[in-house]
């Protein structure tokens, strides 16, 4: 499995200049809010993804004056071998992605190179938000594992682009419409096979983990809701046409997709307390590890941040009890409480590394 062994970072959010060397099995950060420990995180997660976890444009991820970011990280890849990744980016735009000093023809062939998940206290969007949030989260998760699932989703969105700027006419080309309808059907029509599959295998999964973190009760589930479980893509754009064009946008298809999380078969953000929700969203975020685990033959990278935020210490005993077996690979902990985090820890596993934040700086312990 990829291992970060060093990472070095330059001039990212809070951050002036940082070199580390990391515990290839947990490494420790505590600090107090607003030190850095989750800007160290999001700098593991964009080495992987490309983009920050949180951020929705490059503009926020530079240190206050700067004019320019840079990441860089020492992996030792699944097969024994090591490889250096590093992004710089300009406020200009200007983003060049490199492994081993060579840049990508597309910065999306590095997706699914260094797998990763994280669990962070912003996922509770994924209860309370709309399902743009939830679809966002399933497209990052099989974007890692199947490369074309990731080039059909960005090649429908510039085409549903494209169709709803037709829309906005007066008299938009009909036949033009048409070709772009049938090329948006051959695109949506595996994506929503992928989105089918993932949430069948996804939802006992999460039931199992959220039984294990919360001792047994409720049943907890995930399902795939789309307009192409009735009808095909093209159908559904021929039927919806006339109100499309009053509309001025295309008012179907798998941008309107949804993932429904539930309890005890009712919505989980209208019955489940804080605490069930919290239990849930890690639950599923560990799902998604095993899948990807699955999927990889090897376990991807797990950074969990104030992962202890509204759990009791009986969950979080169970969660680190879990997270600490030989299944998972190398793993980051971010939590305010270091009494806390390391009497948990020390009781675990001796193999760790702890790390202290203060004003965007790193001191290992």
């Amino acid at each position: 499995m990829p291992c970060l062994e060093k990472i070095l970072v330059s001039s990212f959010r809070n951050i002036e200049f940082q070199e580390l060397e990391l515990s290839p099995n947990l490494n420790c950060i505590s600090g107090n809010n607003g030190e850095g420990k989750t800007n160290l995180l999001d700098a593991v997660w964009y080495l992987s993804m490309t983009k920050s976890a949180f951020s929705g444009g490059d503009r926020y991820n530079f240190r206050f004056g700067t004019q320019e970011f840079s990441l860089c990280g020492h992996y030792r890849m699944a097969n024994g071998l090591k490889s250096c990744f590093s992004v710089k980016v300009s406020a200009d735009g200007t983003k060049k992605f490199l492994r081993d000093d060579k840049p990508y023809q597309k910065i999306s062939e590095h997706i699914g190179v260094l797998p990763v998940v994280m669990v962070s206290p912003s996922d509770t969007c994924l209860v309370s938000e709309s399902g743009e949030e939830r679809r966002r989260f399933v497209n990052s998760v099989v974007s890692q594992m199947d490369s074309g699932y990731l080039s059909a989703i960005q090649q429908y969105n510039r085409l549903l682009a494209q169709r709803n700027t037709m829309l906005k006419e007066n008299n938009p080309d009909l036949s033009l419409m048409e070709v772009i309808d049938m090329r948006l059907s051959a695109f949506a029509a595996p994506v929503h096979e992928h989105r089918a599959e993932f949430a069948r295998k996804l939802s006992p999964v999460v039931g199992e983990y959220y039984r294990m973190l919360s001792g047994g009760g409720e049943e907890v589930g995930v399902e795939y809701r789309s307009d192409l479980d009735e009808m095909t893509m093209e159908d559904c754009l021929l039927r919806s046409r006339d109100r499309d064009r009053m509309m001025k946008y295309t008012t179907c298809g798998i941008q309107r997709d949804d993932f429904l999380f539930s309890m005890n078969g009712h919505p989980m953000r209208r019955c489940g307390s804080q605490g069930q929700q919290k239990s849930f969203l890690v639950a599923l975020k560990l799902a998604q590890y095993d899948i990807m685990k699955e999927s990889y033959g090897f376990a991807p990278m797990l950074l969990l941040d104030d992962v202890f935020d509204k759990l009791d210490m009986e969950r979080i005993s169970h969660l680190l009890e879990m997270v600490s077996g030989s299944d998972f690979g190398q793993i980051f902990i971010t939590d305010s409480n270091k009494v806390r985090m390391a009497s948990l820890v020390d009781r675990i596993t001796s193999d760790r590394a702890y790390f202290e934040a203060a004003g965007g700086t790193f001191r290992r312990e």
